[in-house]
Formats: structure tokens, C-alpha cells, sequence
């Protein structure tokens, strides 16, 4: 009897035990799908409060008027910025309007660069398509001792100043976009994953694909870190290598922030060389954004806003010889072309969830103020 007993026992409890193993184990696959998901396709909770808490404000000075640096001392203005006070624009009728120069930067574009084609990450980790071309990331090759990294990218105007209606004209915004859209898919475009198709839209880079012409940009890197880009050396990319060819196929140093900002670069000039980009600084720009088939380096600058935002900017105060104090924002929180990733960014990559990358792309515009807003 016992031992009959001591069987009806282990029976029943293996019989009470089956349905919360089996809720347990499908807890458990369901938590992986959820994960893999957000592995492959995050979501960089751009619709929110990260909108405008991840953006970094301080990005906008210097800030010129009427030719004079009214806001920081100047330092972070380009080569080739307007001296003019005053400035004439045609109107609608083809009349002259007389207003004053003014020039910021301004947040423009958002560029993300993903893994998984057609994946975005500002849209909630939503994906366009569930094709299995085009897939990125950084991969080992066998045999050459050399890594690769390959990444797609979408390409999105996203003027907030515009879309908060703060003091922005209508001259002052190139394109004339105003609003969050999507202006362009590399998983769309062959010249961006065959680099033999590149070299039709930038025969030149042949003339930089060689020893010397790579080891001038380390000359570029010491002064974008230091100051700002070289203009003359206008197929580096600074610190992140050189900007030939325009394509997503890079030698990877295992740096992702390295690696998706000189893809960024990349963007940028392809981007200008198909005349889809303009120039926004300059006596030539004040009533309107130029085309402009080589980039300008020291347009741009850039922050991250996922996976990690780049919005923090320290304050630094000192008192003069009459006791009075003054307070300096420091622009740490975005950086040239080319900056070394040693100082913004090797500490914003996050394992898994973080691989893939958004980036706000500031643009420093100087354009005719005539208070109409119409022009």
C-alpha cells in the first residue's frame, strides 16, 4: 500500500505541474521574440520628450547679426562666413528687399544607420520591408586579416526650428522642407553597396585611393580635433578616414562610432555631388541655399541621439579683472566632421540594442533678414 501510495503521489504532482511548465516556456519564447525584434530593429524613442531633451541646444551659437558674433566668441564659424551688414534680396515682383544678415546653426537633417534594411529606428523600430538583401554590420573577413563594416542609411529633413515655428524664414531654410520626411533610402540606391558603380558618380576618387593621399588626412584629424576641418583637404574625413568613395562599404577598426560617422560623412558628400544637398553659408548663400558639388566640412556638425544622446553642454565660468563673472557654454555636446570619436563618442555604443545609430545634423545657415516671411 505504501508504495502504491507513494506512486499516486509523484503521478499527481507531474500532473499539476504540467501547465504552469508549459505557460513558463512559452513566457520565456515569447520574452526572446521580443528581444530579437528589439535586437534587430530598435526603437530610438524619437517620438517623445527625446525630441527636444535629446537635442543639443547649445549647438546653435555662435550666433551672428548684422556681421558681429553677438553670442560665444567665434571660433566655431566657418571659413568663408558673410562679413556684410546689411543685405538686398529680389521679392516676389522682382523688386529688391533690404534687410540685416544673420547667421546660426540650425538642426536640419537626421540620418540613421542601421543593420537591418529598411529598418527605422526613428519611426518606433518600424520596418518597411521584410527583405533579406542589404544586411550590415561589422563582419570578419577570412583570409585578408581585415575587417569590413557595411551599413544602410535614411536620410530625413527634420528643420526643428521650422517645425517649432522659432524665428526661422523662409530664405533661411535650403529646400524648403518643413517638416520630418523622408528624403532618401540607400537600400534604393546600388551606387551605395557597389563600388564599382560609385566610381561613375566620383571618377576622382581613384586620385586619393593611394598611400599619400591617406596619410595627409592624419594632418586633418590633429586640426578637426583641435579646431575645425581643413577645407583644403577636402577628401578626408579627419580623424575617421578617408572620405573616397562614396559608398557604404568601409575598412572597419572595430570603432562603431567611427564607422557610422564616416558613413555619415560619406552621405553628406554623395549627397552634394548628386545635387540634393546645398550650401547655406557665405555672401552666395544669403538669399537661399546653393548647390554645391563638393562638401563643405565646416557646414556640418554633428550629435548623436541614439543610442545614447550627445545633449549634455558644460558651462564654464571665470571672473575678469573687475570682478565681474561670465559664463561660456562649451560646445561639447556636438562635433565636426571628422572630431575624434575619443572625445564624443567610443563610450555611446550599447551591445545589442545600441549597434544601429541616429544623428542630428546641424548646418550653419546665414541668410538676409527682411521680415517677410513670404520670400
Amino acid at each position: 500500500m505504501r508504495i502504491i501510495f507513494t506512486l499516486i503521489v509523484c503521478v499527481s504532482s507531474l500532473v499539476f505541474q504540467t501547465t504552469p511548465l508549459a505557460q513558463d516556456v512559452a513566457t520565456t519564447e515569447t520574452t526572446q521574440n521580443i528581444d530579437a525584434t528589439k535586437l534587430l530593429c530598435p526603437d530610438a524613442d524619437f517620438w517623445g520628450k527625446k525630441m527636444l531633451t535629446g537635442v543639443c541646444w547649445s549647438c546653435l551659437f555662435p550666433v551672428r547679426l548684422l556681421g558681429m558674433t553677438i553670442f560665444d566668441e567665434g571660433s566655431d564659424l566657418p571659413d568663408g562666413a558673410t562679413e556684410k551688414s546689411f543685405c538686398a534680396c529680389s521679392g516676389d515682383e522682382g523688386l529688391p528687399m533690404f534687410g540685416v544678415t544673420g547667421g546660426a546653426w540650425l538642426p536640419a537633417r537626421l540620418i540613421e544607420v542601421v543593420r537591418k534594411p529598411y529598418c527605422s529606428p526613428i519611426l518606433g523600430g518600424t520596418s518597411f520591408n521584410s527583405g533579406v538583401r542589404l544586411w550590415g554590420g561589422h563582419k570578419e573577413v577570412e583570409g585578408d586579416g581585415t575587417d569590413k563594416t557595411y551599413y544602410n542609411y535614411h536620410y530625413w529633413a527634420f528643420p526643428l526650428y521650422a517645425i517649432l515655428q522659432l524665428f526661422v524664414q523662409n530664405n533661411c531654410n535650403a529646400g524648403g522642407l518643413r517638416n520630418l520626411d523622408m528624403m532618401y533610402m540607400s537600400e534604393l540606391d546600388p551606387t551605395w553597396n557597389v563600388d564599382e558603380l560609385a566610381f561613375f558618380m566620383n571618377p576622382e576618387a581613384v586620385v586619393f585611393a593611394n598611400p599619400l593621399a591617406v596619410a595627409a588626412c592624419t594632418v586633418d584629424c590633429a586640426t578637426t580635433t583641435v579646431s575645425m576641418p581643413m577645407t583644403s583637404l577636402f577628401w578626408c574625413a579627419g580623424c575617421w578616414g578617408n572620405l573616397y568613395p562614396f559608398t557604404g562599404n568601409i575598412a572597419s577598426d572595430a570603432s562603431a562610432p567611427r564607422d557610422t560617422s564616416l558613413l555619415i560623412a560619406r552621405v553628406l558628400a554623395s549627397l552634394h555631388r548628386k545635387a540634393l544637398a546645398h550650401k547655406t553659408y557665405g555672401d552666395d548663400a544669403l538669399c537661399g541655399g546653393q548647390i554645391y558639388p563638393m562638401i563643405p566640412k565646416q557646414q556640418y556638425k554633428l550629435s548623436t541621439l541614439f543610442p545614447l544622446a550627445e545633449a549634455n553642454a558644460e558651462e564654464l565660468e571665470s571672473t575678469d579683472a573687475n570682478g565681474v563673472k561670465h559664463t561660456k557654454i562649451l560646445d561639447n555636446c556636438c562635433h565636426w566632421i571628422g572630431e575624434s570619436t575619443f572625445k564624443w563618442g567610443e563610450h555611446r555604443t550599447i551591445p545589442g540594442t545600441g549597434e544601429d545609430y541616429v544623428y542630428l545634423i546641424w548646418r550653419y545657415t546665414e541668410c538676409c533678414l527682411t521680415g517677410d516671411n513670404d520670400h
